[in-house]
């Protein structure tokens, strides 16, 4: 299931990937300590991922659960990346990672086993 979410679902998102089924009310309550959002806010953006099928309501409770992984949610937000500003090459945004930031040799060994497992 493909869902685009925006940074502020992804907030949302991110307190149930790290924290499993978890009530809105708790929710709020980790969004108010970590971006100062207020109860309403952070119930409109739970409901606007029920909307998209990103979440499911249960009850008791208004207990939420993810209804997409954060692999998931991962996947397609680099797939639209690759597409909007790498022309769909992956290799692009590849040599661009590369360009921009200094490798350490851990980093250099594992980015070379994934390229090896892909042969």
């Amino acid at each position: 299931m493909t869902v685009k979410l925006f940074d502020s679902e992804l907030k949302v998102m991110n307190v149930l990937w790290k924290n499993g089924d978890t009530t809105a009310k708790r929710i709020a309550e980790i969004l108010g300590g970590e971006v100062g959002w207020n109860v309403n806010t952070t119930y409109t953006v739970i409901k606007k991922c029920i909307a998209k099928g990103a979440i499911e309501r249960s009850e008791p409770n208004f207990l939420c659960h993810a209804m997409i992984s954060q692999r998931e949610a991962q996947e397609s937000e680099t797939a639209e990346l690759i597409d909007k500003l790498y022309e769909g090459a992956a290799d692009k945004l590849v040599a661009c990672l590369l360009d921009s930031k200094r490798l350490t040799a851990e980093e250099i060994a594992r980015l070379r086993a994934m390229v090896e497992e892909l042969k």
